[in-house]
């Protein structure tokens, strides 16, 4: 028993995974600690209008981003031993960063008070919008700059990076949400995400193999060809999960209350936050791993050795969230949110299936199975929509969870369907 425990710590997923692990960890105490400020000052309401404007942010600034992050980590990982074409991986990528960034700002510039109606069904937030034009391409150079020392496998300054932005969008988002209430976490959570830039940059300057040309000496086709796919995938990603959460927090808002809607997103950031913590870890390991795999028996192994160690931690720490929900609850938000304790249920249930489908579903990204992989996404966000307003119109709030539940019950069988091959035979090639 101790030489196996002995043989699992020096296993890469073990070793990332401390590191990633600190930064995980102070990340979700932050974003707790900012949930239970805009619970105390806001409420309710606040909470579910704060997953709004979290969801859209999501949305743009992926957009910004050209949608290649998944894929810089991928070839950088791949080609590390090649200079040049590591060179050409990371100049393609900032200036198609650089590009889609102006132009995404430009829009939401002309656009911000049509985007403030549509998101927040009021003009009262077309401030932050413009605040976000502006900030846009920092924000999306940062989520660049952290892709490419994952690439890199600089898994300590990757954490210190994460560290420094959960605490600083921490203190920032408290102070302004003392001072002006929800306006001014909304505020914070833009501005803090291009400030960090600076910090993130100066981590990579520190880097052994950094040369400045490796940044804007390229723009090659074929790189962003391959980088092509990648967005492309990312991109409907990025629109398909966050919709179909702003369309059911919206049907819960207009059908029910929008203190409705602040219960089921309570319940639901609790979800997102603790498997943050798995998540995180994984996405620093795994998809570079996946990656260098090329031979099916190998990559069959990885995805079982992998589900071995995660899936019962999360079914762990979901089991505990259940058990603990109550005092959870006070701790996380306040009396309030009393209504949101019968929705653990089904949510807990979800969270570990959806775990299960993403330890298969990743080699999609890993491997750019475009096709496979924006059926799959959007076809189960249509199911999850229709679901969740089929539910809720018939049983209450608690439908939104139980929908949930039952479309990630469908998408693993789909997964088991689609990979029975590599999962269920072996193969050498």
């Amino acid at each position: 028993m101790i030489k196996s425990i002995k043989k699992l710590l020096k296993t890469d997923l073990i070793k990332t995974s401390f590191f990633t692990s600190i930064a995980t960890f102070v990340r979700i105490i932050a974003a707790f600690a900012l949930n239970k400020i805009v619970a105390i000052y806001v409420g309710p309401v606040g909470v579910a209008i704060m997953g709004q404007f979290n969801n859209f942010f999501g949305i743009i600034t992926t957009i910004a981003a050209g949608g290649v992050n998944n894929g810089v980590i991928k070839y950088i990982a791949e080609n590390r031993e090649s200079e040049t074409n590591t060179r050409k991986v990371i100049s393609t990528a900032v200036i198609l960063t650089i590009i889609c960034s102006l132009l995404t700002g430009i829009v939401i510039l002309i656009f911000a008070d049509y985007f403030s109606n549509l998101i927040f069904k009021s003009s009262e937030y077309k401030f932050v919008l413009i605040i976000i034009s502006f900030s846009l391409l920092f924000a999306s150079l940062n989520s660049l700059l952290m892709s490419i020392l994952n690439g890199h496998k600089e898994v300590k300054k990757y954490t210190y990076a994460n560290i420094i932005t959960s605490l600083f969008i921490l203190v920032f988002s408290v102070l302004l949400v003392i001072k002006y209430n929800l306006s001014g976490v909304l505020i914070a959570l833009v501005l803090a995400q291009s400030l960090i830039f600076f910090i993130t940059l100066g981590f990579v300057l520190k880097c052994n193999w950094f040369k400045i040309n490796y940044f804007f000496n390229y723009f090659d086709k074929k790189v962003l060809r391959n980088l092509s796919k990648f967005s492309i995938m990312t991109m409907v990603s990025s629109f398909t999960a966050p919709v179909a959460l702003l369309v059911i927090r919206n049907h819960l808002g207009n059908s029910l209350s929008w203190n409705d809607a602040g219960y089921w997103q309570g319940v639901w950031t609790i979800s997102e936050v603790y498997l943050m913590f798995i998540t995180s870890s994984l996405g620093v390991y795994y998809l570079p791993r996946l990656a260098e795999i090329n031979n099916n028996r190998e990559l069959r192994k990885e995805i079982f050795s992998t589900s071995k160690i995660v899936l019962p931690i999360v079914a762990i720490i979901a089991l505990l969230i259940f058990l603990l929900k109550e005092p959870l609850m006070y701790i996380l938000f306040t009396e309030k949110f009393k209504p949101m304790l019968p929705l653990f249920k089904y949510q807990l249930l979800g969270d570990v299936i959806k775990i299960a489908c993403w330890l298969i579903s990743y080699q999609m990204a890993a491997k750019a199975m475009i096709k496979l992989w924006i059926f799959s996404e959007v076809f189960f966000s249509i199911i999850f929509i229709t679901l969740s307003i089929f539910l809720i119109d018939a049983i209450g709030i608690q439908g939104a969870t139980i929908a949930f539940c039952i479309n990630y019950s469908l998408y693993f069988i789909f997964l088991l369907f689609v990979f029975r091959k590599l999962l269920f035979y072996s193969s050498s090639k």
